[in-house]
């Protein structure tokens, strides 16, 4: 599974590693983010893709797997 960092980062940064790791490959893909907007944002653009998201609460905010 590949990890994108993003925690810390301003937006529309991390839409834009989470949109080149989507392009990348068809393997699952874990986007790290700080902020709950940042999460919802990464699972809006993740859907509007057609992919499946589930999030887990981490100690420094959120992880958005991508499938």
């Amino acid at each position: 599974m590949r990890e994108v960092d993003a925690r810390g980062l301003s937006c529309p940064e991390p839409l834009m590693l989470t949109a080149e790791a989507i392009k990348s490959d068809n393997s699952p893909v874990k986007v790290l983010v700080t902020e709950p907007h940042q999460k919802t944002n990464v699972e809006k653009f993740a859907k509007d893709h057609g992919k499946k998201t589930t999030v887990e609460e981490i100690e420094d905010g959120f992880a958005v797997v991508i499938e």
